[in-house]
């Protein structure tokens, strides 16, 4: 009877650790479903971070095309100033050289 006893117990023994094993295995294949599911969403979130990373990067580089020749204005403007002082010199001799040429006329044309 002891013995009978004892058979009874180890197969409930046996039967509890069974359980006990399908139990944690299915909660550990649960777990790896969900830590799956959650990596798989941060490869796609880190994706699209890098993709507007991306986006930002290549704007930025666009924008600093278009503005690289700014500071150069700055050159632009005194080398435009030096040419409106030329012009106006010029401007002035010309007025000159044409009132002496039309005086030269007047003085040519009494002289006939």
């Amino acid at each position: 009877m002891k013995h009978a006893k004892k058979s009874a117990d180890k197969r409930a023994l046996d039967g509890a650790i069974a359980k006990y094993w399908g139990i944690s295995l299915t909660l550990g294949a649960v777990v790896v479903g969900v830590v799956a599911l959650l990596l798989n969403t941060l490869t796609r979130t880190a994706e699209q971070i890098n993709g507007g990373a991306a986006q930002v990067w290549e704007t930025g580089k666009l924008i600093a095309n278009n503005t690289v020749h700014i500071p150069m204005l700055a050159r632009t403007n005194q080398v435009a100033a030096n040419i409106v002082a030329t012009s106006e010199g010029i401007a002035g001799a010309t007025s000159r050289i044409q009132a002496a040429v039309v005086v030269g006329e007047g003085e040519q044309a009494e002289a006939q």
